[in-house]
């Protein structure tokens, strides 16, 4: 399934930023291979950025990795939810809340970079396991329609927005 079949009313107007930080990609195989991109990019970031804050109040690298992660598991939970059919609205989550409670900034980049590998391996395994018909299934999500495709592009748009913030505004 590619980006360009993904039609602007299986995702809430918050998340079109995330899709269209997409080139028109390949569900499956973009969640495999960002993941591995992001992680060559992180280890060529300088060690003394990986705690750095460009403004008060944003969160260090470390932290934004530690927040991909935590998405990542929330937006496949939903994506699992809505696969299986089930219809009971989820709620959405305050992101930073997790992030205040993650202790982010105390782990190793080697350990983060792990966890989001790890995650994403569950990730794809996950999305691999779905059928066409459970693919384009849809739910609600923070009070929006989602498609169990779409939240296969989010968390990929996701990961690749926060990258180029990286890029922009880190380094």
């Amino acid at each position: 399934m590619k980006l360009d079949q993904l039609p602007v009313n299986e995702y809430a107007d918050f998340y079109a930023r995330y899709i269209q930080a997409l080139e028109n990609v390949q569900l499956i195989e973009e969640l495999e291979i960002a993941v591995h991109d992001f992680i060559r990019f992180v280890q060529n970031i300088p060690m003394d950025k990986f705690d750095y804050r460009y403004a008060e109040g944003k969160w260090t690298i470390k932290e934004i990795i530690q927040h991909l992660i935590d998405c990542e598991r929330v937006f496949s939970y939903r994506a699992l939810r809505i696969s299986r059919n089930d219809k009971t609205p989820l709620p959405g989550f305050d992101e930073d809340a997790y992030a205040e409670n993650t202790e982010g900034n105390l782990r190793s980049i080697q350990d983060l970079l792990t966890e989001m590998a790890v995650v994403r391996q569950s990730t794809l395994s996950l999305f691999k396991s779905f059928s066409q018909e459970q693919l384009l299934r849809i739910g609600t999500a923070s009070d929006k329609e989602v498609s169990v495709r779409a939240i296969g592009f989010i968390i990929i748009g996701h990961q690749k927005h926060h990258q180029n913030i990286f890029q922009e505004r880190y380094l």
